[in-house]
């Protein structure tokens, strides 16, 4: 078999042999290089990831086209594991309301936070949200990222949830970034049932979550277990009714209180825990027995001026898989670009460039259940390819608030040129490589 597309000349970094589960404890960020590296695809999947020339020229034929990276840095794209991709509205006077000192359930208590989203995505159309998505995504797939998590959960009714996921849904037709769509009606609990929590968790167990099964709009139920928003029960309740439709679990928990979320997690056996800034050791160490991603969101805790951070030395001491996202959303965490991520996992959480850089691939993608088939280079996988112009992992944190991508592959197809989109209907590529 010939390659139909060669990266030649890149400085290569991948984490291979971690396709059957994540990197764990010390084995965090353990990154193999090869200088100069050349990168084989052949009919949207990698053929080979070789440092010899001469292997790579006897895959290659007269039709093979050819990327010369010229020595720079040529990566797996990222995995965004958590965001909320489709609403309506920015809440920048919110911004200025933490800076006063007004705390975020104060906030939220008093009809913002996640409540203002809500309001705004009710008001807003199916072609104004789609609009909002796509132009989001271009955004993410400019700065690398080639496969995104999004959730619902600014609609809190039935028919603006489906309304979320429908978009969510069209987006993945319409965009060549992948799309992973999660349920989270349980995100807050809406103005109209503050006097009837039970009547809203009925709502979402018996109506929403039937609905979103039969038309087949997500792959993963969340639910926001906290302080004001749903307690450990409630949220077992929703999660074992998702577990019911054969939904992947996540579960927002112990962000801004030690609710014990993350020990919930690690009972029903779901796929992550996010946030965790408040998880204790010892549910830490269920987390790492039942193999539950702990998803960082570094970015969100510093802009909420969190003084305490998540445990990440007491995860990777017990062993638990650690991710990190954006937590893209128009409240806590507007952020698209996961180069800048880098930097704040490194300065804010105590990773080191390398840890990031895997944090952000291969285990964000063991996040999804998509291990086997993206988040690193190697031979079957899914062809998601950046080459960026930086000369090592540690250049990207380093450099932090520039775009060091200059072109993306997704799935063998060249989507970002010269740093310009390059996607035309469909995600086929219109412009010519390097």
């Amino acid at each position: 078999m010939k390659a139909d597309l060669l990266i030649a000349n890149g400085r290569v970094v991948t984490t291979r042999g971690f396709s059957q589960g994540p990197q764990l404890g010390s084995r965090l960020g353990e990154v193999e290089e090869l200088s100069p590296g050349y990168v084989l695809i052949s009919d949207g999947r990698i053929l080979l990831v070789t440092g010899s020339f001469a292997e790579a020229r006897s895959l290659s034929g007269s039709d093979t086209r050819e990327i010369d990276a010229r020595g720079r840095l040529v990566m797996p794209g990222y995995v965004d594991c958590h965001t909320h991709l489709s609403f309506a509205g920015w809440r920048e006077n919110e911004f200025a309301m933490r800076l006063a000192g007004v705390p975020y359930l104060e906030i939220l208590a008093a009809g913002g936070g996640i409540l203002n989203t809500v309001r705004r995505t009710r008001a807003a159309t199916e072609a104004e949200l789609l609009d909002n998505t796509l132009a989001a995504l271009d955004a993410m797939l400019l700065c690398g990222t080639t496969t995104v998590e999004a959730k619902s959960g600014y609609g809190l009714t039935t028919a603006d949830e489906l309304k979320q996921l429908r978009v969510l849904k069209e987006a993945r037709c319409r965009h060549p970034l992948d799309v992973v769509p999660t349920f989270m009606g349980a995100h807050a609990l809406p103005p109209e049932y503050s006097g009837n929590r039970a009547g809203y968790v009925r709502l979402v167990i018996e109506e929403m979550l039937p609905r979103v099964a039969e038309e087949g709009l997500a792959e993963f139920c969340d639910v926001f277990c906290e302080d004001k928003a749903f307690t450990l029960d409630e949220s077992r309740a929703i999660l074992s009714a998702g577990h019911g439709y054969k939904l992947g679990l996540r579960l927002h928990a112990d962000e801004i209180t030690p609710l014990g979320g993350a020990k919930l997690a690690a009972e029903l056996g779901a796929v992550s825990a996010e946030h965790l800034i408040h998880a204790s050791r010892a549910h830490l160490e269920l987390m790492a027995k039942s193999g539950t991603v702990a998803v960082l969101l570094p970015a969100t805790a510093f802009l909420l001026r969190s003084e305490k951070k998540a445990p990440v030395k007491d995860m990777l001491e017990l062993g638990v898989p650690v991710a990190v996202a954006t937590d893209f959303n128009p409240g806590t965490s507007p952020l698209v670009n996961m180069q800048l991520l880098q930097t704040f996992a490194c300065i804010h959480y105590g990773l080191t460039p390398r840890q990031a850089f895997a944090a952000s691939t291969i285990n964000a993608a063991h996040a999804l259940r998509r291990g086997a088939t993206i988040g690193s280079l190697e031979a079957g996988k899914q062809a998601d390819v950046l080459v960026l112009a930086a000369p090592s992992l540690e250049f990207i944190p380093y450099h932090l608030g520039v775009n060091l991508v200059h072109t993306v592959i997704k799935g063998g197809q060249i989507v970002v040129t010269k740093g310009a989109l390059s996607y035309g209907e469909g995600g086929k590529t219109q412009t010519d490589p390097l």
